[in-house]
């Protein structure tokens, strides 16, 4: 490479550093005072390219009108964020960090679909403004002027960061509630100001990095999502609430995008994962980031399940009723219902995994995708590729996925808390990165078609019962889990991991076992499912999939071991029915999520169950 090229790569990793920065530097800022992991801040940048495409149309012609959007663009996302946060947010301050985390997903789902509704899914564009359309030459070679722009306007705008938190009072509330914000409030500082501004001020760094990557972005309904999990690696690999990490790791991933694209063009995607996975390996705050004092379980916060406490037989003769119940169905129920039901059986699995780490583990996944799209890999390529029967497939499924976990897990049960879930996010992306660039096994983004059942499950029927049989075995082993010895001490390590650590428990060991064991039947639950759809696709490992069985779990409870069956049930009916007649089922879904996490956060079960005990 000569000197000519490698200036020219530095500088356009130095362009793509500022756009992450900008958007990261808010996102940490609003961690760092109010403790909230924003998914809905990649949309504040997507609601602002789009902006930036809607006035440069009705704005008229004129030497100024870009800079005029770049100034109306941010100021109306910074307005939409004013309003979630008094609307929405203030009322979940105290909540577990989970709940808050949902909501703001669900806030992303209804902006993706609020954004197809009012502009459209086909890709838009944004002209470069004239006077910065052309070239200018570096060292001989020509570079997009509007790069040097964006290159020159980062230190600019890190300049007004620095003096904006340094040397203003509110910059040192700010300051000061990143590092103690209960010493803060104790000052007599207000809060609800404090945390309004902030987000405010952060969504305005969203929508004017939107605003800047207009012109040089395809403006399409995702770009939200690649842009969030972009800027939540620079967050986590910075350090949390850390505003220099933030730009470290901005410089660091941008650079690495650039110059990883010689490598292999796909390489940059693996490679920020990669460095992700090992800063949180070895350093789990972040390069800048600081250890936080008397961080506890994830998912303990929002609640836990117990073992069952009452007779074993009554329970499991009303299981069996409920199993015969629902295999009558096959003689009775048409096609489409059976095939929904096997459906709902195989996400019933997912959730269940997921519920062992969360509501008995205290350990919350976001990358618990990864170990169902696997396990369908797992089954489809040894059916594709292999040859092997499908009992043989179906089997060796799960095994794959046990054995993923297995390697991710050693890992990931070295971090708590928000670390922990990051952790499973990045070994995810991986996988998914993988699995989507790997052609000539995977099949990339065409995915692995052919994947059927033999004749002998060929029906709806058979196979409903095959899926009905699977689902109760796995089932069953799972509350056979939390019953043993294992289920105990992993609530043990849930409650108070510290003392369960000081009366000689291996907590990490147990944690391990209990990730191995959750990624064996998510992996089964995998299987169920590509034998059902007849195809795999690499979206079976992406992030919203892992999200999907956290919504289960919350709909359906997660102090009951039988609410994830419940929520995937009431989940996939009410998916199928919205979108048989709306074309919005992300809006709803966002919906929904919003009004469970701010008006039932205890589930469908968890509320039924607190109001027998109020009553009672």
């Amino acid at each position: 490479m000569s000197l000519s090229q490698f200036a020219l790569q530095s500088l356009a990793g130095l362009a793509n550093a500022m756009f992450l920065f900008l958007v990261a530097a808010g996102l940490s800022l609003i961690f760092g005072v109010s403790r909230i992991v924003n998914f809905a801040h990649g949309s504040f940048y997507m609601l602002a390219a789009y902006l930036t495409h809607t006035l440069l149309t009705v704005l008229p012609e004129s030497p100024v009108r870009f800079g005029l959007t770049l100034i109306l663009a941010p100021a109306a996302v910074a307005l939409l964020g004013a309003a979630i946060e008094i609307g929405l947010l203030r009322r979940i301050y105290h909540a577990p960090e989970l709940y808050q985390l949902l909501l703001t997903f669900g806030l992303v789902l209804i902006a993706g679909d609020a954004v197809r509704y009012i502009w459209g899914t086909e890709n838009r564009s944004v002209p470069l403004p004239r006077a910065l359309a052309g070239a200018v030459s570096v060292l001989g070679q020509p570079f997009p002027a509007y790069y040097v722009l964006v290159v020159a306007l980062g230190p600019l705008v890190t300049a007004g960061l620095w003096w904006i938190f340094h040397r203003t009072r509110w910059g040192v509330l700010v300051r000061a509630a990143t590092a103690d914000r209960e010493m803060v409030s104790a000052l007599g500082v207000d809060q609800r100001w404090l945390f309004t501004t902030v987000f405010v001020f952060g969504s305005w760094l969203a929508g004017l990095g939107g605003a800047l990557a207009a012109p040089l972005v395809g403006i399409t309904p995702g770009m939200d999502t690649a842009v969030i999990v972009e800027a939540f690696v620079v967050v986590v690999v910075g350090g949390m609430g850390s505003f220099a990490g933030s730009l470290l790791a901005a410089l660091l991933i941008g650079e690495l995008q650039s110059f990883g694209i010689l490598v292999h063009e796909r390489a940059s995607l693996i490679l920020i994962f990669l460095l992700m996975a090992v800063v949180l390996v070895v350093r789990p705050w972040g390069l800048l980031g600081r250890p936080t004092a008397g961080e506890g379980a994830m998912g303990a916060r929002s609640g836990g399940a117990q073992a069952w406490r009452g007779p074993l037989g009554p329970a499991f003769a009303w299981t069996a009723v409920g199993v015969a119940g629902l295999a009558l169905l096959s003689a009775a129920a048409p096609a489409f219902v059976l095939l929904v039901g096997a459906e709902i059986l195989a996400l019933a699995l997912v959730a269940s995994s997921l519920h062992l780490l969360w509501g008995y583990g205290g350990m919350v996944s976001f990358g618990h995708a990864a170990y169902f799209g696997l396990g369908a890999y797992g089954a489809a390529l040894a059916l594709l590729k292999t040859g092997l029967p499908m009992p043989a497939a179906f089997a060796l499924g799960p095994l794959v996925a046990a054995a993923a976990a297995a390697v991710f897990g050693v890992f990931c049960v070295r971090l708590t808390s928000i670390y922990f879930a990051m952790l499973t996010l990045a070994f995810a992306q991986i996988a998914y990165t993988v699995v989507f660039q790997w052609y000539d096994v995977t099949g990339g983004d065409n995915g692995l078609l052919g994947v059927w059942p033999p004749r002998w499950l060929g029906s709806p029927a058979r196979y409903y019962l095959f899926a009905l049989a699977a689902t109760a075995l796995g089932l069953a082993f799972l509350f056979w889990v939390t019953q043993s010895p294992l289920g105990l001490t992993l609530r043990a390590i849930r409650d108070n991991p510290r003392r369960a650590e000081a009366v000689g428990i291996n907590v990490r060991l147990h944690q391990w076992l209990a990730f191995v064991l959750a990624g064996l039947v998510a992996g089964l639950g995998g299987a169920l499912y590509v034998f059902q759809k007849g195809s795999a696709f690499p979206n079976y490992l992406f992030v919203d999939k892992s999200i999907e069985p956290l919504v289960m779990i919350l709909l359906g409870g997660v102090s009951a071991f039988f609410g994830p069956l419940l929520g995937a049930a009431v989940f996939k009916a009410l998916e199928t029915q919205v979108t048989a007649y709306l074309h919005y089922w992300g809006a709803v879904l966002g919906g929904i999520l919003t009004a469970l996490v701010v008006l039932f956060p205890h589930g469908l079960l968890g509320t039924i169950r607190r109001g027998r005990q109020i009553a009672g």
